[in-house]
């Protein structure tokens, strides 16, 4: 209370002080005023001293002018006394182009190490756009999503952090993708997720980024014991980390170039359980399409419930049909069909007549770091554009999965195959090994096709989308 009352005290003092001297200049002021009246109106020299006080206060103001305009708008000097262009830092000018890139490297938790790494940015003109930090037992690990001069480079950055004190920095161009905030975008994964079963493996592929996605089956095709399988809270080893896949097995996630942080790992996990909690489904959504003749079919999602369907249409298929489909023996055909269907290993795509008869199949299947395309359909329904308009439908997919081509495998006496991955109208190379051909279409090009004579009469609003997961060749292709 005492401090408060001086405090008062002192500022009154100060208040009156302050009008002293304002009252004692205004009288000195028109004191002043009053001698220069006089002297100009009863001295001998009035007008040429009343020009020369008006030129000199035209002088005064426009040298005012000058100094203001030069030295108030300068822009502020840089911090290391060089100009932004020099050194090879890259300046960001005012409308100039610029870059995004995510970068992820690991400080030592010490004070100040980040600062000293956010400083090391800023003077190469590169704005943290967000940051995310992983504890871990030793370190920190710190992911930027940078906005940096176009002119600057990756190694640029990249030996700037580790001047910094950055270790094991790992750097790569971004997109507008990259801009969602990460909890947002685990949000929107999860949704994907609980709304269709074969969203699991794309949700981990965006979740983590670039890596390789093995899912692998309890049992093998022949039925025997895989021996693949992972504790419920699952494994976490540097760059690998293996979940119990709700299905059966285990899915298995590698990323070699950089390890996983418990938060990723955590992440994951939860969109595994959120899975399994759900259980099987797949939206149900189809698209009734007209043919030529008239009759009416549906296109629609398949999965393992479509199982007995599938195996009904293989014994209405004769064997070349079979044969140029599964390159293998006949009789082997059915074991095939459990793991084609499953959402794990891919995407399938069924035909089925107005009476609901399953007549033709399509798979896009993930095979290592390509992406397969296979059809079967069934005699009756062959040369009828069928195949054509499946084949169609699973490149969208896999462009929209992002994609960089798709191969068949087939016979050069195929010649329906071949037609149809000519109708692509993207760029498709040729390879046959022992009688086999391979046909590799290139989704880089945007697709120009032609619609197939058929009339949609209705089309679903869910948009369909498959994912790059690596997954090892399997004989029945």
């Amino acid at each position: 209370m005492t401090e408060v009352n001086a405090s008062a005290k002192t500022a009154r003092r100060h208040h009156w002080r302050r009008d002293l001297v304002e009252l004692a200049a205004l009288f000195t002021a028109v004191a002043v005023a009053d001698a220069i009246a006089n002297m100009v109106v009863h001295g001998p020299k009035g007008p040429v001293l009343l020009v020369a006080s008006a030129v000199v206060l035209l002088i005064t103001a426009a040298f005012h002018t000058w100094w203001a305009r030069r030295h108030s708008h300068a822009p502020p000097p840089f911090a290391d006394g060089h100009r932004a262009d020099h050194g090879g830092s890259a300046a960001a000018t005012p409308g100039g182009s610029t870059a995004l890139w995510r970068m992820r490297t690991t400080v030592r938790d010490e004070p100040g190490r980040l600062a000293a790494l956010c400083g090391a940015l800023a003077r190469h003109r590169t704005d943290i756009v967000t940051l995310q930090t992983h504890p871990l037992a030793e370190g920190t690990v710190d992911e930027f999503l940078l906005r940096a001069p176009d002119t600057l480079s990756a190694a640029q950055l990249t030996r700037a952090v580790s001047l910094a004190g950055g270790q094991d920095t790992w750097i790569e161009r971004a997109d507008a993708h990259d801009l969602v905030d990460a909890p947002t975008r685990v949000l929107g994964l999860a949704t994907r997720t609980a709304l269709d079963a074969a969203e699991l493996p794309l949700a981990l592929r965006q979740l983590l980024g670039r890596c390789t996605i093995h899912s692998l089956p309890a049992t093998s095709l022949t039925g025997r014991p895989t021996g693949a399988d992972a504790p419920v809270e699952g494994v976490l080893e540097a760059t690998v980390m293996r979940l119990r896949d709700p299905s059966g097995g285990a899915i298995t996630i590698e990323r070699p170039y950089l390890p996983f942080t418990p938060t990723e790992f955590a992440r994951a996990r939860a969109l595994v359980e959120l899975d399994a909690r759900l259980g099987p489904r797949v939206p149900r959504s189809q698209d009734v399409l007209t043919l030529p003749e008239g009759n009416e079919i549906t296109v629609r999602r398949a999965d393992v419930s479509d199982l007995v369907a599938a195996r009904a249409m293989h014994d209405r298929c004769s064997e070349r049909t079979l044969g140029l489909r599964y390159h293998g023996p006949v009789a082997d055909a059915d074991r095939y069909l459990s793991h084609l269907l499953s959402p794990r290993f891919g995407r399938t795509l069924a035909v089925q007549t107005a009476s609901g008869r399953l007549v033709a199949l399509g798979h896009l299947l993930w095979d290592g770091d390509e992406t397969e395309v296979a059809l079967l359909i069934e005699d009756e329904w062959q040369r009828r554009g069928i195949g054509s308009e499946l084949l169609r439908r699973l490149v969208a997919l896999a462009v929209e999965a992002g994609c960089e081509s798709v191969y068949a495998v087939t016979q050069s006496s195929n010649t329906g195959m071949v037609a149809a991955m000519r109708g692509l109208a993207l760029p498709l190379d040729y390879q046959i090994e022992e009688g086999t051909l391979v046909i590799t279409a290139r989704l880089d090009a945007t697709p120009v096709r032609s619609r197939p004579p058929y009339e949609e009469t209705e089309r679903s609003p869910h948009a369909e989308q498959s994912l790059h997961v690596a997954q090892p060749r399997h004989a029945g292709r």
